[in-house]
């Protein structure tokens, strides 16, 4: 699922961030089962034939060329990438709102240790879903009054795992050609493999998923000038994630550095009192945006995390980065140890998924490590 990390932040620099994913299954409250129940109902209804669409004279030009667009790269997506299209992206919702649905993600004040939910099928995951912006931030300041930092994400795309036929939606057909395709790409990644319950695992692999295969469709395509922006692009996402990582960093060190065994994270009991601990996180936090506004001078005016900075930034928006982007190196390493030969990476990656989740985690450690730089 891409998210606006993501998927603020999945693809380059002015590109939309993030991505969905499952985001409609689970039922922890019967009010929760419903409105999933009924957001999912609603885009099965809109769903129209994309062949029907691109025959018809009524169609809006821009918007049929983008849906021819979209069958090319699904080819492409099962082709080249041996991505399992199987009936997904051939049909259109037009949903006429800026997301399918939002993300609730929260992490205590003092501690980078997300809150997770539990759901049927796909385990624990990082965020609850909902299909309605006002509901999330509903339930957004509940968890706040409980004294969780909070970051309600607007999703453009989910994958539902081959539980239905995803459609392209409008909240991300507006995407140029390389978002686009890398969209695509990274949803149907989570079609090849998915870990029960490991959402750092799942996004991290469609991320480098999908960015590998922009770098392949570009190549096929013979478009060098769009291939140097691409990589333009991603050289300045790259300097992005690890302004965000080493932040977190920071943020860990203060945390739990100065806890004594036998406290909770973020409970604020270690040797050092909870207002000074906040005060440090501030204190990173002002250095952070400092830092990116240095950065932006080097870009030549591109600005395209402004609106990310735009948040209050806390613990959980923090987090959203690290989910899609901190194990991505490892998975790119894998790949290059596999030769580029993307059948033997899935394999490897799915032997990974069916181990638990400490060894999986352990094994892409060690990669991590000697991962090359971009």
């Amino acid at each position: 699922m891409l998210s606006n990390v993501k998927r603020a932040l999945r693809l380059l620099c002015c590109l939309a961030l993030p991505l969905g994913a499952m985001s409609f299954v689970g039922c922890q409250t019967l009010s929760y089962y419903k409105q999933a129940i009924k957001g999912q109902y609603q885009i099965v209804v809109q769903r129209r034939p994309i062949k029907h669409l691109i025959s018809d004279p009524r169609t809006p030009s821009p918007l049929k060329a983008k849906l021819e667009l979209v069958l090319r790269i699904r080819e492409f997506a099962e082709k080249e990438l041996r991505l399992p299209a199987n009936g997904h992206y051939l049909r259109y919702a037009q949903l006429n709102r800026r997301y399918v649905v939002w993300n609730v993600h929260a992490a205590p004040a003092l501690s980078l240790e997300p809150k997770t939910w539990w759901y049927p099928i796909v385990g624990r995951l990082k965020y609850r879903g909902y299909f309605s912006e006002a509901d999330a931030r509903s339930y957004a300041d509940k968890l706040k009054k409980q004294g969780f930092d909070v970051y309600v994400e607007g999703v453009e795309a989910y994958s539902t795992l081959g539980w239905f036929r995803d459609p392209v939606l409008s909240t991300f057909i507006h995407h140029n050609e390389t978002e686009l395709a890398e969209i695509i790409f990274h949803e149907l990644a989570h079609q090849r493999v998915f870990a029960q319950g490991d959402t750092d695992f799942d996004e991290a692999f469609a991320t480098t998923v999908g960015a590998e295969g922009v770098r392949r469709w570009l190549h096929a395509k013979k478009d060098a000038a769009a291939y140097e922006q691409y990589l333009a692009a991603h050289r300045r996402q790259e300097q992005f994630v690890r302004l965000i990582l080493n932040a977190r960093r920071e943020l860990e060190r203060i945390y739990n550095g100065s806890r004594p065994a036998g406290t909770h994270l973020g409970d604020g009991d270690g040797r050092e009192p909870a207002a000074s601990q906040r005060r440090q996180k501030e204190a990173v936090i002002t250095k952070v945006r400092q830092q990116y506004e240095q950065m932006k001078d080097q870009w030549a005016g591109c600005a395209g995390y402004d609106s990310w900075f735009a948040q209050p930034l806390n613990n959980a928006q923090l987090n959203t980065v690290a989910t899609y982007e901190e194990l991505v190196p490892a998975f790119q390493r894998l790949l290059d140890l596999n030769g580029g030969d993307l059948e033997k990476f899935y394999r490897v990656v799915q032997g990974l998924a069916k181990a638990y989740k400490d060894k999986r985690h352990d094994e892409l450690t060690k990669w991590t490590f000697i991962a090359p730089a971009f």
